[in-house]
């Protein structure tokens, strides 16, 4: 497979107004991460998704905006607060981000409600009916009464909000519905609260044969207000969710991290309100009662006209309508395992394996770690944690392996946003085991993914090792597009060995031989390849970079591929998510292209090809592997791998296959502009669009092949769509 295609893929180089030398040259982190969430969104209306995935995809989208309010919203309000207008590197202050960051989130909620509409008339016309009060008949009543009592009335905390009951605490992600009373014996007015208990399905399924019909369980309360606060009748009510800061402060000299991380969560809980959506048009006393006790600034608010809490129809997306879900698809056992009776270290043995996930299933690093827990002559294992799942088998695994006297390392990140709560009782229930538990560094995550097994083989030690672009959670490799490395390379394995050593006794990792860590050098080793392709494009020979990741808003690494970019390298970038870089502007980014991939699964690995004097694809390319997306966190703030593939069928397979099958794709593809905005791939109506996810669950990994496989690369056929 050649380059040939890159070219007629982008679009013309463009000249725009801007000031190069200026902070005009970088796009805004925070707006470009929410047109990444426009595009997740705008799957919501592709025809070519299933109907309850397009559902999926507008539930995602709404989960995605609230994290974005919590976490980057939450941050900016801060610095703000504190008076603080250091600009971002695009030169905007805080209070003007925070300016069109509310005006984009506000056309996203009202769009996200338009689509619903949509969807919801499309389900119905398949027999999936989202219903109100009103549509209800008698049966569904009589259900509903005896529902209500069994499996409802328990859980709930009816409150009056008076004197003498004042106004309750509610947590982030908190959904209620706020009541206006009246006592039907003096019309005595009486304000109260009806917290939504999010341990009950958000919606009731009710009886039916013919169809699947559904009722919000914030219509079913309000149903049976006589029934919560008896002798009055509802005079008016709105419904509210609200969202607070959750970032985490930790004291820096903590001398318990995880007794200080249980006491940082419970004041995140408290964190204050940044969102708060309200129904449209509620009662005045009501919305003035609620901005008050929660002392939500007015510019938090909200007022939705349709479905608050639309990350909930995830609810909807049910497996027993196949008809109306991506077909299903089952991920490959490599065949090289196959070969070897599933003995996963003979398979290693034979050479390094690649795997590429969900393709290939993930439970092969469940069974590497599980081999390794069962066998008498593994004597060692050393593990990362970053997010894993709450009843992880990778975890049940190094449990055993510990009480079985092994020697276990497991390096458990209690900064995993979101996933604090989760690790803290993973960490715990290793220790009890008896595995030698560390949390790394105070000031850095580690982000790294790294296992390895050390082996006795005859009188050698052998050490196995894996690393990964991903998590170590079974439950996301089933959506997440990410590398796994298995190999029993000498040097790889020394290597690992010395990370590990940093990350557990801070033994700084010296001499490595294939593998660069942030924040030590990783950075840097960048920018030395990055200057080496722009030598060589100077030298008039072929010099080009390829390279995948989530994210890239590092300005130092922006800047030097501005820099080879007008030395003549040609750079073609796949970024899903944030990409302050602006390609395609003449005689300063002309040969930079950037495309974004939103389709069935969420691309999630981290690779970069140096074409080092070739033209890519090319067999002496320099490739490598990492777990760092192209951000400031990663590349200085936390630990992270970049692993260089030495292997040629592994260096074929991420080159010819993984990076080929991407830049090609159409079908899911969208091209950015100078401007910051990506559009969506251009084909004419009816014609073939490539597909790299189709592409990927038709064609095995390349070095998972067994001995009846194929030794050449998948060509990238044009099979239907």
């Amino acid at each position: 497979m050649t380059a040939d295609f890159l070219d007629s893929d982008f679009p013309a180089p463009q000249v725009l107004d801007v000031d190069m030398a200026s902070p005009a040259r970088f796009v805004n982190r925070e707006l470009s991460w929410l047109g990444f969430n426009w595009r997740v969104l705008e799957e919501a209306e592709n025809p070519r998704v299933p109907l309850l995935e397009r559902l999926r995809f507008l539930s995602i989208s709404a989960t995605n905006l609230d994290e974005f309010y919590t976490v980057r919203v939450a941050g900016l309000r801060e610095l703000l607060q504190e008076g603080n207008a250091a600009p971002s590197i695009d030169g905007r202050t805080p209070a003007e981000q925070l300016a069109l960051i509310d005006e984009n989130a506000r056309n996203l909620i009202k769009r996200q409600q338009a689509i619903f509409v949509d969807l919801r008339s499309e389900m119905a016309a398949t027999g999936i009916h989202i219903l109100s009060a009103d549509d209800l008949q008698q049966d569904d009543r009589v259900f509903l009464d005896d529902a209500f009592l069994k499996r409802v009335f328990p859980v709930l905390s009816p409150l009056a909000i008076d004197p003498a009951h004042p106004f309750p605490f509610l947590p982030n992600q908190g959904f209620a519905l706020a009541l206006q009373l009246e006592r039907i014996q003096d019309k005595r007015p009486l304000f109260a609260l009806l917290p939504v208990p999010a341990q009950i399905d958000r919606f009731i399924l009710l009886p039916g044969e013919d169809s699947a019909r559904f009722l919000p369980l914030e219509d079913m309360l309000l149903m049976y207000v006589s029934k919560l606060y008896p002798g009055h009748k509802l005079k008016g009510h709105c419904a509210f969710k609200l969202l607070r800061d959750s970032d985490l402060e930790l004291e820096d000299e903590a001398e318990d991290l995880v007794r200080e991380f249980e006491t940082a969560l419970k004041r995140r809980r408290r964190g204050e309100v940044v969102r708060l959506k309200m129904s449209a048009n509620p009662p005045s006393a009501l919305r003035k009662l609620i901005m008050s006790e929660l002392r939500a600034p007015d510019d938090t608010l909200v007022h939705v006209n349709g479905l608050i809490g639309i990350s909930d129809l995830k609810e909807l997306v049910r497996d027993d309508r196949p008809d109306l879900l991506w077909p299903s698809f089952t991920p490959r056992i490599p065949e090289r395992v196959q070969d070897h009776d599933g003995d996963i270290f003979a398979a290693i043995r034979k050479k390094d394996m690649l795997l590429h996930h969900p393709y290939e299933t993930f439970d092969m690093v469940i069974r590497f770690l599980k081999q390794a827990a069962r066998d008498p002559d593994v004597v060692a294992i050393k593990q990362t944690l970053y997010r894993t799942s709450r009843d992880s088998p990778i975890v049940k695994a190094l449990c055993e392996a510990a009480e079985d006297g092994k020697s276990v390392t497991a390096l458990v990140e209690l900064k995993a946003r979101f996933d604090e709560a989760a690790n803290i009782e993973q960490s715990r229930r290793l220790e009890r085991a008896g595995a030698h538990v560390t949390y790394g560094f105070l000031n850095y995550k580690t982000h790294a993914k790294i296992s390895t097994v050390v082996r006795c083989e005859g009188d050698t030690l052998v050490t196995y090792t894996h690393f990964g672009t991903g998590n170590y959670h079974p439950i996301t490799a089933r959506i997440y597009t990410d590398l796994s490395l298995f190999t029993c390379d000498v040097s790889l394995g020394r290597d690992a060995t010395k990370v590990f050593n940093y990350l557990t006794g801070y033994a700084q990792p010296e001499d490595l031989e294939n593998l660069s860590i942030a924040p030590n050098h990783l950075k840097n080793d960048l920018l030395k390849m990055i200057e080496v392709e722009k030598t060589h494009a100077k030298a008039g020979r072929p010099a080009t970079i390829w390279a995948k990741m989530n994210s890239l808003v590092e300005e130092d690494i922006i800047d030097a591929l501005y820099d080879a970019s007008q030395a003549g390298v040609k750079i073609s970038l796949v970024v899903r998510g944030i990409c302050g870089l602006r390609p395609g502007l003449k005689g300063f980014s002309e040969n930079i292209r950037v495309k974004s991939i939103v389709g069935r699964f969420l691309e999630h690995s981290r690779i970069v090809c140096f074409g080092n004097g070739h033209e890519l694809p090319a067999k002496k390319a320099r490739v490598f592997i990492s777990s760092a997306d192209w951000m400031g966190r990663n590349l200085n703030r936390r630990v992270e791998t970049l692993v260089e593939i030495k292997n040629n069928t592994v260096k074929a397979q991420i080159v010819s296959q993984v990076m080929a099958a991407n830049l090609h794709d159409v079908a899911q593809s969208w091209v950015m502009s100078p401007d910051g905005c990506f559009a969506r791939h251009n084909t004419e109506e009816g014609a073939f669009a490539f597909n790299c996810h189709r592409f990927f669950m038709e064609n095995p990994s390349l070095s998972g092949r067994g001995s009846a496989g194929a030794s050449d690369v998948p060509k990238l056929t044009h099979t239907d769509d």
